[in-house]
């Protein structure tokens, strides 16, 4: 059977599902594609035609490659097809972005045919996707004395790639849609549990909200035929949890515009709005499909008399509504004055001065971010040819400084790595800069959008300046099904070639690691002044700076080893008093969340870094707080540590790092070495003197400051989704946390769930003991509910095995996962067993395995999402309780919450981590960059 047959056959499968032939990436197919157009009495010459000019992915997919190259003989007359004009070879050719498209046009460009050539330059003029080889050879070219070739380099001098695009609109009408009330998860966007479609853009969409609201958007797009549909969170932050390109994605399907004609499915500028504004990750993503974020403050608190807000029974501030942004409400935009008004223009509702940003209005303007990351570089590679200065065409790089201010240490980092920015003047927050990023890391259910982005931009290796790159198969390892074994190994073998370090080796012959990705990042981070971009909300490391974003800033961030982003406000966290010797530390994470909101009232943390000083304890521990710190809806954290402490950490980085490379996992580059190399010289910097653990300066401004007393940790705490509160803006946030008391054990507990990146090795150990000590007092151990756990790495598990740990729970284990059987089916119904997992995200990623519906599971996870963990029922929602390991395990064995009597006999003797507040030494010693 011939590709293009199959083709058919699939085309037939998808109409029965409501959907459109698949966009074609495959090479092969389009040679047959091509060849039946050449055949003028093919019976499928017609759709063919169709299939090659509207169906046919561009960038640098194999079939872009023949749609190029076929372009490319139409343009010189050497094929006529009476359908594809050679001007509108020329503009199949524009809207192929990069890539091969670009190497034909510089092909017909730099050749001899001069009204050939002319076209092709007209076209190249509007192109932004140049990498080095086609720079390389414009370069040699203008050198040659070609015309064509000088005149290209004058045009990108002087970015008319940009200049010549229309203006965005002055006045834009928006029809508002209430997609939920409260905090929007991405998850209500993209389904973690429908992942695996993601790259099937039309599929994927699908998935959006629900069926009943994608037919009330459509609605309010016939009836507002002029309007673009706002989709709003009421009384809540749009687009918390996950970064999900994918959600924006669906978003801009259902209401934004077609990026172009000839490319299905990619749809940019969606509008998007919360009362309590966007999610920053989220926000960094509408921008990169050059969309409007909209924080409408429609809900302000209400006061009284003295100005002090109005208390309800609930102990929470009563909103009072300052105007209705209820479904179908028609408002306008305006963007040079930069505020929202009502329908008429008669009523200023909001002001948008940070919707539309200099910077924000280039990416409206050019479609996307990455049209002017690559329209900057490609303007300065023009200027540096020709000997001449780049007129400022771009809006420049907001440059804030405070004469006399310190900085903090994420204003530090920043300053370090920032490019293109006034030479030795000192950066605040506030700023808008280019940052060199250091570490990229890229998950499996968000990679192969990558593989798309990088595709689309016509990338074909890692940057140069990125120091470790990784590829992890931890969200789909719970379960080999056929969706993971048809886009795993693509996947891997795509980022290998690329230039990743990957968990699967492409060619088989070291074991696949399932790690979790954040794990890894963490391990690979080898210094406190590095810049980490990451494809999940997770990516915060305890080392350095990281930032969780969406697929596409992980392929831009891969591709030019570049990230710009306004430099953030910071807010300390500091911590006095003693930890009780029976609190985990999970519960000082808990607590810095309920104090922060009892010194603050609002979330001070929410879209600012938190510079946490911790410096007492290693990477893996301090990692449960800045991994914490995404749920708190901070933009990122900074660990401070100690000198001794960062030097521990680096030696545990790099044991990581080796026993990557004992397992085969180096790539042929030597990225692997060259971190331990890089983790070698900050200690030597660090023992000398030269360049201490990075520390904030003492007057460093900050936004805020939480002071975290330890002695009022006495019990352990739960955030709660606090599912049946009244007020729906109250579910589902991390807000609620309440003491176990709290329960007075009668919380029945489902399934406990020890696992997620939310764990280390001192986590397991723990579940091990309480074992043991179980069985000493009770001769065996019974569990009331299941237990599921799920190590975070392999390493973890080699050790546990050396030291003893595992075989205590294998023997209590009524599952164990075997790597040479995989598990091919999701698990549906649980024993009061205990499951050990495999390695990976496993339930708190929702995609594969799932608690039954209507479950209250309490877990050490991060996630308590409606629906993410566990599902609801008509009768029953389903809860997602977060807490400390002996908690969770505890309550597995109990089949409920424990008392605070109970917790402490059970956790008698073990060494749960420690913590102090490390004590500030006189004349600590400062950076000599600073």
């Amino acid at each position: 059977m011939s590709l293009y047959q199959e083709y058919l056959d699939e085309i037939e499968t998808r109409k029965a599902e409501g959907l459109s032939p698949k966009p074609i990436d495959a090479g092969d197919l389009t040679k047959e594609i091509i060849a039946q157009i050449k055949d003028a009495n093919h019976p499928h010459r017609a759709d063919s035609l169709h299939f090659f000019i509207y169906n046919t992915l561009p960038g640098t997919t194999s079939a872009a490659g023949e749609k190029a190259a076929y372009l490319k003989e139409i343009a010189l007359g050497e094929t006529v097809v009476e359908e594809i004009s050679v001007a509108f070879a020329f503009e199949l050719l524009s809207h192929m972005k990069g890539g091969p498209s670009v190497s034909v046009l510089l092909d017909l460009a730099l050749g001899d045919a001069a009204d050939v050539a002319a076209q092709a330059a007209a076209v190249l003029k509007t192109q932004v996707f140049l990498y080095d080889a086609d720079m390389a050879r414009l370069k040699e070219a203008f050198e040659a004395g070609n015309a064509i070739a000088k005149e290209l380099l004058e045009s990108y001098t002087a970015a008319e790639f940009f200049t010549k695009l229309p203006e965005i609109d002055e006045e834009i009408e928006v029809v508002t849609y209430v997609a939920a009330e409260g905090d929007i998860s991405t998850d209500l966007l993209s389904p973690g549990n429908q992942a695996h479609s993601r790259a099937d853009r039309e599929l994927h969409g699908k998935c959006f909200i629900s069926e009943t609201a994608q037919k009330e958007v459509e609605a309010l797009k016939i009836k507002h035929p002029d309007a673009r549909v706002m989709l709003i969170a009421e009384k809540g932050t749009m687009g918390v949890g996950s970064s999900r390109m994918s959600g924006v994605n669906n978003v801009a399907l259902w209401t934004g515009q077609q990026a172009s004609p000839y490319v299905p499915f990619v749809n940019i500028a969606p509008v998007v709005a919360g009362t309590n504004g966007i999610s920053p990750i989220f926000l960094t993503t509408v921008g990169v499909t050059g969309g409007i974020g909209v924080d409408l403050k429609n809900w302000v608190k209400k006061v009284d008399e003295d100005g002090n807000p109005v208390i309800n029974n609930d102990g929470n501030a009563v909103l009072e509504q300052k105007y209705s942004v209820e479904t179908g409400t028609v408002l306008k935009i305006n963007t040079k004055a930069k505020k929202l008004y009502s329908a008429d223009g008669s009523e200023e509702l909001v002001d948008m001065a940070g919707s539309f940003t200099p910077q924000k209005m280039e990416f409206m303007k050019a479609g996307g971010s990455y049209a002017i990351v690559f329209g900057k570089k490609l303007q300065t590679f023009a200027a540096e040819t020709l000997g001449v200065e780049a007129p400022q065409v771009f809006a420049p790089s907001k440059e804030i400084s405070h004469e006399g201010q310190g900085l903090t240490a994420v204003e530090k980092i920043f300053n370090k790595n920032a490019r293109g920015t006034t030479p030795g003047k000192t950066l605040h927050a506030g700023s808008d800069v280019r940052v060199t990023v250091n570490i990229v890391g890229s998950q499996d259910t968000t990679g192969l959008m990558t593989m798309q982005e990088l595709e689309a931009m016509a990338a074909t290796v890692v940057s140069p300046s990125v120091d470790g790159a990784y590829q992890s198969g931890c969200h789909t390892a719970s379960v080999w099904d056929l969706k993971a074994q048809e886009n795993t190994p693509r996947l891997m073998k795509f980022m290998n070639d690329f230039g990743l370090v990957t968990g699967r080796d492409p060619k088989g012959v070291y074991h696949s690691m399932t790690d979790v990705i954040h794990k890894v990042l963490n391990d690979i981070t080898v210094s406190d002044w590095d810049i980490t971009i990451g494809g999940d909300s997770h990516t915060r490391m305890s080392k350095g700076v990281a930032f969780g974003a969406d697929s596409g800033t992980v392929a831009l961030a891969l591709a030019t080893g570049e990230a710009s982003m306004p430099v953030p406000e910071s807010v300390k966290v500091t911590f006095k008093g003693q930890m009780a010797d029976h609190m985990d530390f999970r519960d000082v994470v808990h607590a810095t969340q309920a104090q922060m909101l009892a010194q603050h009232g609002d979330n001070v943390f929410q879209g600012r870094v938190i510079e946490v000083h911790i410096g007492t304890l290693l990477a893996d521990q301090a990692f449960t707080f800045t991994d914490w710190t995404a749920e708190m809806k901070a933009k990122a954290s900074v660990c401070i540590s100690t000198d001794e402490t960062l030097i521990g950490s680096l030696e545990l980085a790099k044991s990581r790092i080796q026993i990557m490379i004992d397992k085969g996992m180096e790539h042929e580059s030597g990225m692997l070495a060259r971190l331990i190399a890089k983790a070698d010289q900050r200690i030597a910097e660090i023992k000398s003197g030269e360049k201490p653990a990075l520390t904030p300066d003492d007057n460093a401004k900050y936004f805020a400051e939480v002071v975290v007393d330890l002695d009022q940790i006495v019990e352990p705490m739960i955030a709660d989704p606090d599912v049946n509160n009244v007020d729906v803006s109250k579910r589902y946030t991390h807000d609620t946390i309440r003491p176990i008391s709290f329960y007075k054990a009668e919380k029945k507990v489902d399934l406990g769930f020890v696992g997620s990146c939310m764990v280390h090795k001192g986590d397991i150990k723990i579940v091990a003991q309480m074992l043991r000590n179980l069985e000493a007092a009770n001769g065996s151990v019974e569990f009331n509910a299941p237990l599921v756990v799920t190590a975070p790495t392999y390493n973890i598990i080699d050790e546990l095995k050396a030291e003893g740990d595992w075989a205590i729970l294998q023997k209590y284990s009524g599952f164990e996962f075997d790597d040479s059987k995989p598990k091919e089916t999701a698990r549906t119904e649980y024993e009061n067993i205990l499951y050990l997992e495999r390695p990976g995200c496993n339930l708190c990623m929702g995609n594969q395995e799932k608690a039954a519906k209507g479950d209250t599971v309490l877990a050490t996870s991060t996630r308590l999402f409606q629906g993410r963990v566990v599902a609801d029922l008509p009768e029953k929602k389903g809860e997602s309780l977060l807490g400390s390991t002996p908690v969770v395990v505890l309550s597995a064995i109990l089949g409920r919450t424990p008392t605070l009597e109970e917790y402490k006999v059970a956790v008698e003797g073990i060494d749960l981590t420690k913590f102090a507040p490390p004590k500030p030494a006189a004349g600590m010693a400062r950076s000599m960059h600073y």
